[in-house]
């Protein structure tokens, strides 16, 4: 979205009481006045737009998650524990874009806080069957596929709209909420039965079977 500066002649009082209140919210003064001239005009910002979409999610998320404070208006993470002898936690961290870039509207991102080697390489196990068993079920939603990537100990999803389906914020909010539930899920399964691999894949892809069709609704 194109920016332009402008000339504003205001009163000392209402700069003040603006830095002020933009000083909490943890923005800067031009976006917040841009914020309440776009509410007083019925128009939805693209930060206002990050904000409904993260409400929603924040509002669908179960107790098993714990939603961690926003360093960016355009970040939400949150975590969630798995039970395994190193007592790690998976961390989920959505970003979205200001702009839609090729109906890509963000990315997720998932990831162990550790030390533990052989925790890591369980974790490229998963997302590699994970991606696999996604891409075989929906892929052909997405005009390039399910895109994916696993690099530092962190697995990288792009969220895509699906071409021909009209989303509004809250749609967004569900389908990224239960997306993150369903892979929390997944992971969870997988290191139930990891010594048990062919056991852990079958279980993964029963489990995508049964809830393809309503992550993506």
């Amino acid at each position: 979205m194109k920016k332009s500066v402008y000339s504003l002649v205001l009163t000392d009082d209402v700069v003040e009481a603006i830095d002020e209140m933009a000083y909490r919210l943890g923005t800067s003064r031009s976006n917040l006045i841009n914020q309440i001239l776009a509410e007083k005009v019925s128009y939805i910002t693209p930060e206002q737009r990050m904000k409904n979409i993260f409400q929603c999610i924040r509002n669908m998320m179960d107790s098993h998650f714990m939603i961690q404070g926003q360093s960016s208006e355009a970040m939400l993470s949150m975590r969630s524990p798995l039970r395994f002898k190193y007592k790690p936690t998976i961390r989920y961290r959505v970003e979205l874009l200001r702009e839609m870039h090729d109906s890509t509207f963000g990315y997720l991102t998932v990831s162990f806080r550790t030390q533990s080697i052989q925790l890591m390489k369980a974790l490229e196990s998963f997302f590699g069957i994970w991606s696999a068993i996604e891409n075989r079920y929906s892929g052909r939603k997405f005009r390039n596929g399910v895109e994916y990537s696993f690099s530092d100990g962190k697995f990288i999803r792009s969220l895509k709209l699906i071409d021909d389906i009209h989303y509004d914020n809250e749609k967004l909010g569900q389908w990224v909420s239960e997306l993150i539930g369903y892979i929390d899920s997944a992971i969870k399964i997988y290191f139930a039965d990891m010594d048990i691999p062919e056991e852990a894949v079958k279980k993964i892809d029963s489990f995508y079977s049964d809830h393809s069709d309503s992550i993506y609704v």
